[in-house]
């Protein structure tokens, strides 16, 4: 049985991710911000799959303690990294502290993950970090978004020679029509889906076959995944 860390799991495409994986009969290991979040949502996914799920408290912008946190993840097959902070930031008014706390959760933080657990990953391991579309796509408010997502890149780039033979790639979406964040958000989806060639937005389903694809096929490696529908 191989075990699947998913830091940041208790919403969202993590979420959605660590059902799929448990479904699969594969001890999955999730993490939230506090133990009494993760918990539940443990408890729920394994109600739902039937497989076996537990739950980590686990803070990115606190990368000082996540090695502690990570101590009864004794061998794990494969990390994903989706959690982060939400930062609308501009320069007309741009916050020090929410700025940093996002860089450090994912710079610092992923990267603490990861040295972390690296002398207990497989010899068949796969890493999968998120970043997103801000990368390419610049607005008002992202100004440190952009630059840290960006920044996902230079992580795999790094990582996947450091970590050979583990594997180590990154996913980046666009709006996805079913997440927290966009679902009750109809300005937003429409917006977005204009801005595709396919007329379409991604589904949770969608953005999770993209992770499987990175986490398991055995030669996907140093590569950074743009899912959305190509944007005109």
């Amino acid at each position: 049985m191989s075990t699947v860390l998913i830091v940041g799991a208790t919403q969202g495409t993590g979420r959605a991710l660590a059902a799929e994986y448990a479904r699969r009969g594969a001890d999955v290991v999730i993490t939230g911000r506090t133990q009494e979040r993760v918990a539940e949502v443990a408890e729920e996914l394994a109600g739902e799959s039937g497989g076996t799920v537990r739950g980590l408290a686990l803070d990115l912008s606190r990368p000082a303690e996540i090695a502690a946190a990570l101590e009864s993840v004794r061998t794990v097959d494969r990390v994903v990294l989706v959690g982060m902070v939400r930062d609308m930031n501009t320069t007309r008014a741009y916050d020090v502290v929410t700025a940093t706390t996002l860089a450090t959760t994912k710079i610092v933080g992923y990267t603490t993950v990861v040295a972390s657990l690296r002398e207990r990953m497989s010899a068949d391991a796969s890493v999968l970090l998120f970043g997103g579309m801000a990368k390419d796509i610049p607005y008002p408010g992202s100004t440190t978004l952009t630059a840290v997502n960006a920044a996902v890149q230079g992580l795999v780039r790094t990582l996947s020679v450091e970590l050979a033979p583990v594997r180590v790639n990154s996913l980046h979406p666009w709006a996805i029509v079913d997440s927290p964040v966009v679902v009750d958000n109809e300005q937003l989806q429409d917006m977005a889906q204009k801005m595709t060639l396919t007329g379409r937005l991604a589904t949770m389903a969608d953005i999770v076959d993209g992770c499987l694809f990175l986490l398991e096929n055995p030669i996907a490696n140093g590569i950074d995944l743009t899912l959305n529908g190509g944007i005109a």
